[in-house]
């Protein structure tokens, strides 16, 4: 129940591409949250950084900069923010199990809980001086879930995310690539793209991975499953490559373009879309194996897009969240 999302950092062109690439970690109790370490309300809160959303029907779930989760109940016409977040640290990816369940990841290896929608959040994992991030959270079912982050960082837990256990993504492997994202694809086989053209594949919900290379040398920032099965990647300058066969194969497609991709969506009547730095909006509608690429005029980075009507999206990123009218 997440749309897709990216996390990466942001050096010249954008503030998501570079804090999110850093090191270290270790636990920390989440009775030792003090109030100063909670969320500030702020009425410029859906101008700030936004880095993924949930959608649930008309309700959205955006996080951000500054520990911010933003609400909108009517489809992201009106958002306001949750009630009791306690961290300030940056959210990165945001995942729902149910209307009511769900999950958020960020800088200092935070992971935060809800169980009433979004509302009000409780830390279940941080650690206090580290700075690596984890930039991507799934739930296979109720109790099982995974979240990945930088330097080959990967936690799992069994109970519902109340306790988190950290454990190499392979034994015995020397990489220590950034993980970037975390999906499944239809058949429920997981899917973490990585760098240096790696996406790692796990037949068994997280207990084992293999290592899959790509036609690509260069880091993919995100990915999704899509309706038909395939599964589809996407990076840096324009990058994007698809697999029909379960990721023994890649295809690239014909992005148009040469801005980095950051995060996408497909929307109900099948179409894939597709936004990243510099005003990159990138649209397919033949299942991704060709898009259609706009330059939004403002120039502005975006981390990720939902969708809102048969021809509007709204994109989330540097300035927020705004609406994006697709070409006909």
């Amino acid at each position: 129940m997440k749309t897709k999302t990216m996390r990466a950092g942001f050096a010249a062109q954008s503030l998501f591409v570079a804090g999110l690439l850093v090191t270290g970690l270790m636990a920390m109790s989440a009775n030792a949250v003090k109030a100063a370490d909670y969320a500030v309300k702020s009425h410029m809160a859906d101008k700030a950084l936004l880095l993924d959303v949930a959608e649930l029907g008309s309700r959205l779930i955006a996080v951000g900069e500054f520990g911010h989760v933003l609400i909108s109940e009517n489809g992201g016409d009106d958002w306001a923010q949750a009630q009791s977040v306690p961290t300030r640290n940056t959210l990165t990816s945001v995942y729902f199990i149910d209307n009511q369940t769900g999950f958020a990841v960020g800088h200092e290896a935070t992971i935060l809980k809800t169980v009433d929608g979004g509302n009000n959040w409780t830390l279940q994992y941080n650690e206090a001086r580290g700075e690596t991030p984890l930039m991507g959270v799934y739930f296979t079912d109720a109790q099982n879930g995974i979240a990945v982050g930088g330097f080959s960082y990967y936690f799992t837990t069994a109970d519902a995310g109340e306790t988190w256990q950290q454990r190499p993504l392979i034994e015995d492997s020397y990489d220590d690539f950034h993980l970037n994202d975390v999906f499944a694809d239809t058949k429920g086989n997981l899917f973490i793209p990585a760098e240096f053209g790696t996406v790692y594949k796990s037949l068994d919900r997280g207990a084992n991975w293999e290592t899959i290379t790509t036609p690509y040398d260069g880091s993919f920032w995100g990915g999704f499953g899509l309706a038909n099965g395939d599964v589809l990647v996407f990076g840096m300058r324009g990058n994007i490559y698809k697999s029909s066969d379960g990721g023994k194969n890649w295809t690239k497609a014909d992005s148009k373009a040469d801005q980095s991709i950051t995060g996408g969506v497909q929307l109900a009547d099948g179409r894939i879309v597709l936004t990243g730095l510099s005003g990159l909006v990138l649209v397919s509608k033949d299942n991704g194996r060709t898009f259609d690429a706009s330059v939004r005029a403002d120039r502005l980075s975006f981390a990720t897009v939902s969708s809102k009507s048969d021809n509007e999206v709204l994109l989330y990123g540097d300035p927020g969240v705004l609406p994006h009218a697709l070409a006909n």
